[in-house]
């Protein structure tokens, strides 16, 4: 099970075209925090979520703009691209850190973001990219 924004980016990314991933994402964590606006204003799980979906990552959900903050859809990108490649097994912060270049930055929910949406088959390949695996350490 994923914590509270892995899960938010798997009800977000769920609930097909009727909402904008912005819009969906704040419904996902309206439902999931509804006493605290403090959680629901994090800006850098929402900043994973919607870069992913700017970049055309997640299933069902086309490319676009979508506002997300630069820093967090570049980390997250490049942790998706990362899983993406295959032949590792990533844990968090081993996944964290390879995406951040090992800058020292604190990870702070983005790659909750996209382990959920990559455990559950909700990210897909750039175009043009074959076959891929990766394993997932809890």
């Amino acid at each position: 099970m994923a914590n509270r924004y892995g899960e938010a980016a798997l009800i977000a990314a769920r609930q097909g075209p009727q909402n904008t991933p912005a819009a969906a994402w704040e419904m996902a964590l309206e439902r999931l925090y509804p006493t605290s606006p403090a959680a629901r204003k994090k800006g850098s799980p929402r900043g994973a979520f919607l870069g992913l979906c700017e970049a055309g990552l997640v299933k069902g959900v086309p490319a676009g703009n979508y506002k997300a903050s630069r820093d967090n859809k570049a980390v997250a990108v490049r942790a998706a691209r990362l899983l993406m490649e295959g032949g590792q097994r990533w844990s968090l912060s081993t996944l964290w850190r390879a995406a951040t270049d090992d800058t020292g930055i604190k990870e702070d929910g983005q790659m909750d973001v996209v382990f959920a949406l990559w455990k559950n088959d909700l990210i897909v390949p750039d175009a043009g990219q074959a076959g891929f695996s990766s394993e997932v350490i809890s």
